[in-house]
């Protein structure tokens, strides 16, 4: 059991520290972090956000968003396999009721994982879901569909499953990852964040009792910090990836690079150009930091005190930090290689793994219509869509 935000940040960076060496070999290899995620596991570190009155550590956002920047910092796969259990760790928060708060908050604390199985593939667009939860005549429920880039799925022992209900309303099912009917499939083959096992679930008549369905509708009936929280660990993900980069660069101009023979110095980090460029790389960094934290005070400025003012401030400080930690990742891990040298491009180094890890995570939800929302938001006041992807 972590008991607060302090033994949770130095867990967290104990963890980092632990997980680096091996970072690059598991991505190479393809190597599941299995052993990892359950000494992540066994540090409590993934129970920090149940609530105090259930017996959690309750820590705020900026601790939780600067745990996963952290854990990014070492590993981008395996700090992205948890961020959906802190996602529906919250959908309970919000939704749940006492009795479902108090079951699967235990299950939590007792080390038990959630993964998730909500995009699908083949659809209209995002939000076009097409797995269905039938009621039948005893009162629970039979789950339909097929759900792809299913993160931590193959590593939980609980997947929640985002459905659509007889009257189109979206709910939340909590299925055992040994139900029947219920199938994971490890076939993940992305360029980049190798070893997230975000593969393909698929349900054929899963039955799901009533007390283990969410009505997760509800959350975007009034003001939410859902997307918020959600999106805030995305942006920390990235800016970790920044940091880790950022750090390869700094490691290998130091002890590796020879000098460009113009600059008349005896080695690299001495070079002028070179030290203009890590002074650009250092203030994005900087920068990509400072509106991650400046989000999550946001975050949970508004769980103090939700309201729409709030909640939309919320959102719109995650969009900004989102933003712009993803496109700092891009730019350090690219320049990694600008400043280091043609050895650095050495396949054996595997240093372009930071570049395909904020490629890919990059693609989750486009920049572009976060910077659309904070264009409105300044200009016309116009609140961003409680759509949970803000």
């Amino acid at each position: 059991m972590i008991r607060d935000d302090a033994e949770a940040l130095r867990t967290a960076a104990e963890l980092a520290e632990e997980f680096r060496p091996g970072a690059s070999g598991r991505d190479a290899r393809r190597e599941l972090p299995r052993a990892e995620l359950d000494r992540l596991t066994a540090t409590g570190l993934l129970a920090v956000t149940v609530p105090a009155e259930h017996g959690g550590a309750d820590v705020s956002a900026v601790t939780l968003a600067e745990v996963f920047r952290l854990l990014a910092s070492a590993d981008a796969s395996l700090a992205q396999i948890p961020q959906s259990h802190f996602a529906y760790v919250n959908v309970l928060r919000q939704q749940g009721s006492p009795q479902q708060r108090a079951f699967f908050f235990a299950e939590v604390l007792g080390g038990r994982r959630f993964g998730n199985a909500q995009s699908e593939a083949g659809t209209k667009h995002l939000q076009d879901i097409r797995t269905r939860l039938v009621a039948v005549g005893d009162g629970s429920y039979r789950l339909t569909g097929v759900k792809n880039y299913s993160t931590g799925a193959l590593f939980a022992d609980w997947i929640p499953v985002l459905a659509r209900a007889d009257d189109e309303l979206l709910h939340v099912a909590y299925v055992p990852a040994d139900a029947p009917g219920l199938t994971v499939t490890d076939d993940w083959d992305g360029m980049g964040q190798r070893t997230t096992a975000s593969g393909t679930v698929e349900l054929a008549d899963v039955v799901v009792p009533a007390a283990h369905v969410v009505p997760h509708h509800l959350t975007f009936t009034g003001p939410q910090i859902h997307g918020a929280l959600a999106q805030l660990l995305h942006a920390a993900i990235d800016a970790g990836i920044a940091a880790g980069a950022l750090a390869e660069a700094v490691e290998f101009v130091t002890t590796r690079s020879r000098p460009w023979f113009e600059s008349g110095y005896e080695t690299a980090a001495e070079d002028p150009l070179l030290i203009q460029r890590f002074g650009e790389l250092a203030l994005r960094h900087r920068a990509a930091d400072a509106l991650l934290a400046t989000a999550a005070r946001a975050v949970d400025t508004a769980r103090a005190g939700l309201d729409d003012d709030s909640a939309a401030e919320a959102s719109i400080a995650v969009a900004a930090a989102k933003a712009y930690t993803g496109s700092a990742a891009l730019e350090i891990a690219d320049a990694l290689f600008e400043v280091s040298g043609t050895r650095a491009a050495l396949d054996g180094l595997n240093l372009n793994r930071h570049w395909r890890d904020a490629r890919t995570h990059t693609l989750h939800d486009p920049a572009r219509w976060k910077i659309q929302h904070l264009g409105r938001y300044v200009l016309n006041g116009t609140r961003p869509p409680r759509h949970g992807l803000l």
